[in-house]
This record gives structure tokens, sequence and C-alpha cells, in this order.
């Protein structure tokens, strides 16, 4: 037993470790956690201390047989899933499974290279059972919330239908938003500049600032006039000019919300894809150094803390690459939010010698750009603050006071290197190039007067990048959940993205307004802030992990209890038409489904005639698509096979079908990847109205996923197939292991008329 084994938890870090560890380890991944609540029910007991029954997951047998095959030959075994809540718990249950008898160690590696692998395991240390008590009630909250509201929403709205703590109050944010732009009333104002000339060129432009020595706003065209009329007549001088010199500060290094921010920004990356790519670049890639290296720190961190060592090591690169101006006295220091857990450093290259030019060759062209953003967001952050000179000129007119401003960069600093985006622009004062010899009490000559029309604008709707800027401001979720946030109000259409803004859907508006009015509680910011908070003091140890369920449970289910009676009954809801149903005759009336308003016979059951609303509430008409001819024969009739296609999508039926009723899905290719099994999946429709892909040897095998298979083995983990999701944002192929986060674009459109994936 001279080996020890070391449990991660990708395949990718687990490749990388190998070759810095050596023989005396063997290295397993545990692709993900391998234990989770149960799917077929509640699996906590509440009444016992909120008791949770974690269970292996369907489809982690084999890993767990191979990890305890491996523990068998060991007498050491270090767990080094990643340093945060979810590495813990993954930790702790491996524990439970392998550790018997072993002498267990916890070890938590911030970066992937070979010093700081060695370091950490010098200093190996023990499970974090606080942490491990946090992600458990965490878990816990949202098995509650989600188990025991889903049913309510699907009696009382649809089928299919889904709520979380967290997703829930994202939601009402982008509803609560888009309610601001619906009620907003634009407001008229005008802006009046003059083109001035003074002894030197160049000419610059000033806007009416001040009349009567205040601030003026110009509210409609006669008053916009009146002002043109009092420029034009007037002798125009200067009244003043101040020169300030203003420093711009270089930004702090990423946590990973301003990451997802910033790759949202420049990038165009949502939050998922940067979290994947940024996973990559963590676990470790070959950049031509011999050996794989992991490129950044953790990514999943709330901390702007540096360690001294990469403080020099940027000053080192910043004093080589551009010189002693651009290197400050002493390291810039840069204040971590009071709500941060600072459990990590900030998002960093392991390596700022590293420099992204040097790699490019080895990188793809998404690691190479995510790389190049951290690198320079870093690196900047070191650097010297920008210098600019501004200049303010008050010119008289008359009773009307313009103002003109310049500024001039003296110093670039750290904008040499990097500077931040911004979610949206707004319109500044004008800001122009000023004569340098420009003096109080100089005459000005007019070069002419423009009026321009302005309507104040609504606040703009959430993208991605503003929205998670929200919730870490009200102290809502944590690095690891910003991104699942940002794909489940998606996923579950309940917003949309439009230009790359997120719109709440028809069906998001009803479930967040009922959530709200049944839910006060449950869907309010300032309470699920706190719970949050809470949660840190669970990991902390300063509040018992029991005492933070019940501050949730209590409340939720005296909500749970009103809104089973009070809460309104869509489903039932029928709006009447003029319009009639074309197979018996009855007024049709509109209805609330899966994919929005629809309308329906009135004489359900007896005639279930459907069809089809747009968004302009105008009835669609479902195009005749051919039958398609198939090498298959009917086993029940012996007539061909066609495909056809049905309001669900594409099937093989025969010919003579509805008289002969025979029916089979058409296959994808992909093989079933359950051990020994060897079917293979098709898609299947579940009793909640939502497609998915099973094995078509069920009941014997089981297995199932939501998104469309492709027969593709995964080139990160080695899983035997992907799957592919078709957004607005495009087409995507991903990993079928969440766990492994995988994901890459693929050019191709979604088909006209093609419904989106159901809830």
């Amino acid at each position: 037993m001279g080996k020890s084994l070391v449990v991660v938890e990708s395949p990718a870090k687990a490749s990388t470790l190998k070759r810095y560890l050596g023989k005396e380890y063997e290295v397993m991944a545990s692709v993900g956690h391998i234990k989770n609540l149960p799917k077929s029910k509640l699996g906590v007991d509440i009444e016992n201390g909120y008791k949770a029954d974690f269970v292996l997951i369907k489809g982690k047998e084999k890993v767990v047989r191979d990890l305890k095959a491996a523990a068998k030959k060991v007498d050491t075994i270090y767990l080094a899933p990643d340093p945060d809540r979810e590495g813990e718990a993954i930790a702790a249950h491996i524990a439970e499974e392998i550790g018997q008898g072993k002498t267990l160690y916890r070890v938590l590696f911030n970066e992937i290279t070979r010093k700081a692998v060695v370091e950490a395991m010098k200093h190996r240390g023990e499970i974090d059972h606080g942490r491990v008590r946090a992600q458990m009630a965490r878990r816990i909250l949202d098995r509650l919330m989600g188990y025991k509201l889903s049913p309510l929403l699907w009696e009382k709205v649809r089928k299919g239908l889904s709520a979380g703590r967290v997703q829930s109050v994202a939601l009402r944010l982008v509803v609560e938003r888009e309610k601001e732009i619906q009620d907003f009333k634009p407001e008229e104002y005008w802006s009046v500049l003059a083109t001035l000339e003074g002894q030197t060129p160049p000419a610059f432009i000033a806007k009416v600032f001040h009349l009567n020595g205040e601030k003026v706003t110009i509210g409609s065209a006669t008053q916009a006039d009146a002002a043109e009329a009092a420029i034009r007549a007037a002798s125009l001088s200067v009244a003043s000019v101040e020169k300030k010199e203003r420093r711009r500060h270089p930004y702090a290094p990423f946590i990973t919300s301003t990451l997802q921010q910033e790759a949202s920004r420049k990038l165009r990356y949502n939050a998922r894809r940067t979290m994947s790519i940024a996973q990559r670049l963590y676990e470790g890639l070959d950049v031509g150094e011999k050996e794989p290296v992991g490129l950044i720190t953790y990514m999943r961190t709330d901390s702007t803390r540096i360690s001294g060592e990469a403080l020099d090591d940027a000053r080192k690169v910043i004093g080589e690459k551009y010189g002693a101006p651009y290197l400050p006295e002493k390291p810039n220091f840069y204040k971590t939010k009071k709500s941060a857990q600072d459990a990590h450093e900030a998002i960093r290259p392991t390596s700022a010698a590293r420099t992204p030019d040097s790699i490019k060759g080895n990188l793809s062209k998404e690691e190479y750009a995510l790389y190049e953003l951290i690198w320079k967001r870093f690196v900047s952050s070191q650097m010297t603050s920008a210098v600019l000179d501004t200049t303010t000129v008050d010119i008289a007119a008359g009773a009307y006071i313009l103002r003109a401003t310049g500024s001039i960069l003296k110093f670039d600093g750290f904008l040499k290197v990097y500077e931040e985006s911004v979610d949206q622009s707004t319109e500044d004062e004008a800001e122009a190039r000023l004569p340098v010899d420009l003096a109080a009490g100089q005459a000005l000559k007019l070069g002419g007067v423009e009026k321009k029309q302005h309507f104040t604008q609504p606040p703009p709707r959430f993208t991605e990048a503003m929205l998670i800027r929200e919730l870490e401001e009200k102290g809502i979720g944590r690095p690891s959940t910003y991104a699942g946030i940002m794909e489940v109000i998606q996923e579950r259409e309940y917003c949309e993205a439009v230009e790359r803004r997120l719109k709440p859907t028809e069906l998001g508006v009803l479930v967040s307004g009922l959530l709200v009015e049944s839910f006060p509680d449950i869907v309010n910011v300032e309470f699920t802030a706190k719970m949050e908070t809470e949660l840190d003091q669970v990991e902390e140890g300063t509040k018992e992990w029991t005492a933070a369920l019940d501050d949730f449970y209590h409340p939720f289910t005296a909500d749970l209890e009103k809104a089973r009676v009070s809460m309104r009954n869509v489903k039932a809801e029928a709006q009447a038409t003029d319009i009639v149903c074309d197979k018996c005759g009855k007024p049709m009336v509109i209805k609330f489904g899966r994919f929005g308003k629809f309308l329906a016979c009135s004489g359900y059951p007896e005639c279930r005639s459907t069809k089809k609303l747009g968004k302009d509430g105008q009835v669609e008409e479902r195009p005749e698509i051919p039958d398609e001819p198939t090498e298959h024969v009917c086993p029940t009739c012996g007539k061909p096979m066609v495909i056809k296609t049905g309001r669900f999508g594409r099937y093989i039926a025969c010919v003579d079908y509805p008289a002969c009723k025979t029916t089979k899905q058409i296959g994808t290719g992909v093989k079933c990847p359950r051990e020994g099994c060897g079917g293979e999946l098709i898609r299947k429709r579940s009793r909640a109205g939502r497609f998915f892909y099973g094995c078509n040897r069920y009941p014997e095998c089981d297995f199932t996923v939501w998104a469309e298979p492709v027969n593709e083995p995964c080139p990160q983990c080695g899983a035997t197939f992907l799957v592919k999701k078709v957004l607005k944002k495009g087409t995507f192929l991903s990993c079928a292991n969440k766990e492994c986060g995988y994901q890459r674009q693929i050019e191709e459109a979604q088909p006209a008329g093609q419904a989106a994936g159901g809830v």
C-alpha cells in the first residue's frame, strides 16, 4: 500500500494533477457530486430536525465502485474537490463512501500549478463541516421550496412549472423592471448648443447650462427658441476657465460577479459560458510548457485579496514590460465587501509572466479571449492611476451661461492595458477639444446655434451582467450560483433574451405575480438576502443550520397553506371569444397552457380542437407538412411507414394512420450510456408535457436526459455524448455531465416555427 489516492471533481483536473504528483499517487475524478436528495420523494424529515436522505445519484454507481476499489489499495486518501461549499459537500460524501478505516485529508487547490499543488499537499487539512452544513442547508432550503411549491403551481397554472428560492427573486426583479418600463412616461427636454470660436482654433461647442444664476432645464420648443434668440442677440465672452487635474484609479481584480459582467459586456458571453471556459483555464491546459498547467486561480470567489507572491509577480512584469512610470511605489490594495466570504484570492493569472500572446497558439479562441481579459484586469490593477487635465469653460450670453468641457489624457497609466466597459452610455454634457488660450473676459464669435429635442428614457432591461450586479449588491446568491440563476430563468421560459436583454415572458409575469401575491416573505429581496447571511453564519459556526432552516420554513408553510385556498386558479380560467370551432361549431375560449395563451373549444373534452395564438393575439394557422417515406414496414398491417409531423414533432407512423394507429419514435443514433444496457436514446414526452430523451429499453433501463443528445464524445471528460441546446443567442453543444462544464457554440440556426424546449 505505497500509493495514496487523490480524488478530484473533474477528469481534466485529474489529468493535470497526475503530471504533478507522480507515481506515488493515484488521481481519480468523481465527476461532480456522487450524492443528492432523491428525485422520487422529498428526502427531508422535517419533523426529525430536517434530517436529509442523500442517496447515490443514478449513473454514479461505476464511479463509486472504481473509487472504492482504488481506496482498498491505499492507506491515505486526499479529498481535493473544488475549494468551495459544493466541493466540501462532495468531499464529505466521498469520505462517507470510501473513507472507512483510512487516513483522510482535505486538500484545497486555489490554483493548479506544480508549486501550488505541492504546497497544498503539504498544508493538508480536514473537511470543513461548517461548510458542509451550509451547503446541506442551502440544498434542503431549495428542495423544500421546490418540492412543496411546484405542485401548487402545477395545480393553479399548469404542469411543469417550478419555483426556486433565489431564481424567483431574480425573476421578480426582471418583472418589476419591465413594469417600470411599461409605466414610464417620457418627458420632453431640449438641449441648446452653440458653436463658438475664440482667437485660435479649434471651434468648440458649449451647452446652455444656467439661466439667471440657476441651473436650467429647457422643457419645450418655446423655451429652446427663447434661449436661441438670447444667445444670438448677446455679446459672448468667457466668464471663467477652470482647469483641474483628475486621476482615474485602476479597477480591482476580478471576482466571480465582475468577471461574468465584463465577459458579458466585452465578449458577449453569458454567465454559464464564462464559468465553463474559466473552469478549463483553472483546471489546466497544455500551453507548450512540457506539462498541463492551470492558467488562472479558482474562479468562484467574492474576494479582491491578492497574495504577496502574486503582487510581486505582477509588479515585476509591469516594470519590465511597461516601465517605471507605470509601477506605483507600493502595491495597490482593494476593499472586499463586508458580505464576502473571502475564502479565496481574486481571479488572476497563476503567472503574470505568462502573457496572453505567449500562449495564444495553444488556446481556443474563447479560452484566449477570457484569459486575456483576466490577465489585463489583474496586471492593470497593480499599475499607476491615469492622469487627465479637465477644463471647464463658462461663457456669458446675456442672462444665460453656456458651459463647455474638455479633457486631455496627460498620462495613460493603467489605461494602457485595460478599461472597463459600461452597460449603457449616458448623454453627458458636450465635451470637445478646447482652444488652449481661452481666458476670462475674452470675446467669442458665434458660429451657429443648434436645438435638439430629447425625451427621457425608461430604465433599461437587465442584461445578464446587470442582473448579476443587482443580485450581488442586494446580497442575493453567491459566486457559485449566479450562472445557474441566469440559465434557469431562461430555460424555464420565464424570461427571454431580446437583443441580449432579459424580457419576462407572459408566463414569467404570471408566475412572478402569483408568487409575490401569495408568498410575500419568500420572494422578498431582504428576506432572501437575510437567508444568504444566515447560511454564511452556519459556515462560520455562529448559527445552527436547523435554526436557519426554521427561519425559512415556518413563514413558508404559513404562506403555503393560505395559497392553497386563495391563489388564483389560472388553469380554470377561460376568456370567451367570438371565434367558432371549425370542428363542432361551439365557441372557442382563450386558455393558458404550456406555450402561453391558446384557443380551445368550449366543448372540451368532447371536442379537443385547439388553435395557437401569436404574440399579437391572432390565430396562427399550422402549415401542412408532407409525409416523408421510410424503409420501415408496419408490423401490424404490413403497409409502408412514413415520417409524420405532429404538434409535438416528428414521428414514424403507418401510412394508413389513423386507421392503423401503429407509431414509433425516431431514434437519435446515440447509444444509452448506462453500462451493459445497449439501448438507444429516443425522444419522449413527460406527463408534465415536457420533451426529454430516454432509453428505448424502458422500463428495464430508466436513463433520461432533457436536452437533445448528439453522438459525439465530450473532448474534456470523455462522456459518450454531448447535448444540443437551441437558444435565441445561438446553438450550443454541452457535455451531458453538468459538472464537467464543457460547452461550445455551433453554427446552426433554430428552424423557423420550431417551438423552444418545454418547461
